[in-house]
């Protein structure tokens, strides 16, 4: 695929060359404050190249769902990184075009949140044509959302000439390279919703030694191998005949002894349940001691480690399984590729973010990647 897309260092002119980027902007905020800035810190060669060039950078993302987030949190954020950062709180507009006319060589301009204006998701063409009105050249640098076919996505690099990012040129590398894992190789996912994940599972199993399954993912698999599960996180839409073939697999590895709590309850009251004897009242929320023991001793002499998705309900307390896995591949000497967003969270608060091989800004996107080899975002690049 990286020999169909040309990269941001293909672009014959840049000198005052108003340059639009779409980068990773969808960062954790608590408080009015970005609380974790690694994909604001991926994008920084790209914006750095294109600076030094003395392009003037138009930088264009999204943050939240609701579409009635602001990215002025971001900016403040980003400006620590990039002080030559300025803000507009338009996104298209006469605003908007008057921010980057007034913008020098070498400046850098970050828009409002692109949802704000419903014709991003929707793929608007007219939302499409105003983005592409700011700027003489487009670069894809936002690989977390190449698997959205949404108006910056694939819109604008229809209408401008598209050109791949250094992270989004990283990712593909990466990513393509995690296809063809060194034995003994072993892929986690955890997290949610079979049914998002069942692509990627098959194209693991016939790729990798292992693949083991956590989160509340785990339930739905446990359910449909007769186990109970208490008041547990499932699946209401779950294909029986494709887990049930998954099953069968014998590379798939699933939880060897659960932690449990009464439904909503903190990590304090959690205790270690054997499978089936985690009570009707009490739900699954990570896993348990044996499962971290035997996932530590294969990463131990794995080749090729590739993990997306917490273990447990990370967010409510419960840690464990997630930071002993980290900790494992952290000091193993495995290929070790890691994405997700709580999961990249988990291993940045250990410290351990410079011990994996190489981290994915992308959660769906790189399962989706995985599973079929592209994504929009990336065809919409090729030449």
């Amino acid at each position: 695929m990286m020999e169909n897309m040309r990269s941001v260092k293909d672009i014959p002119r840049l000198e005052n060359i108003p340059v639009l980027v779409r980068a990773a902007l969808n960062v954790p905020i608590e408080n009015g404050k970005v609380v974790n800035s690694f994909r604001l810190r991926s994008a920084i060669p790209t914006i750095e190249f294109l600076r030094k060039a003395h392009a003037r950078v138009v930088l264009i993302g999204h943050i939240g769902e609701k579409g009635t987030e602001t990215l002025e949190p971001v900016y403040q954020a980003m400006k620590e990184l990039v002080p030559e950062l300025v803000w507009c709180s338009s996104t298209v507009g006469a605003e908007a075009r008057a921010a980057v006319r007034d913008l020098p060589a070498g400046g850098v301009l970050m828009l409002e949140n692109l949802r704000r204006d419903v014709g991003e998701v929707g793929n608007s063409p007219e939302f499409a044509r105003k983005l592409a009105e700011l700027a003489d050249v487009f670069v894809e640098d936002s690989f977390d959302v190449c698997h959205r076919e949404h108006a910056s996505v694939v819109g604008v690099p229809k209408l401008l000439a598209p050109y791949a990012g250094f992270q989004v040129m990283k990712e593909v590398e990466e990513l393509t390279k995690a296809l063809s894992p060194k034995s003994p190789s072993l892929a986690v996912i955890g997290g949610a919703k079979f049914t998002t994940k069942e692509p990627v599972l098959s194209k693991l199993l016939e790729k990798y030694d292992r693949v083991f399954v956590g989160g509340a993912l785990a339930n739905d698999f446990m359910v449909a191998a007769g186990h109970s599960v208490g008041k547990s996180l499932v699946s209401s839409d779950v294909d029986e005949l494709a887990i049930r073939t998954l099953l069968k697999n014998p590379k798939l590895m699933l939880p060897l002894d659960e932690i449990a709590a009464p439904e909503g309850a903190a990590r304090i009251e959690g205790n270690v349940f054997a499978l089936d004897r985690v009570p009707k009242t009490s739900a699954v929320y990570d896993d348990g001691p044996k499962t971290s023991a035997a996932l530590a001793a294969f990463v131990a002499r794995a080749g090729t480690v590739l993990w997306n998705g917490p273990l447990g309900l990370y967010e409510k307390g419960f840690t464990d399984g997630t930071e002993l896995l980290a900790k494992a591949i952290g000091a193993s000497k495995a290929y070790s590729i890691l994405g997700g967003g709580d999961t990249v969270a988990a291993v940045e608060e250990l410290n351990l973010s410079q011990r994996f091989s190489f981290i994915s800004t992308g959660g769906g996107a790189m399962l989706d990647f995985l599973a079929k080899g592209t994504l929009p975002g990336l065809r919409a690049l090729e030449r």
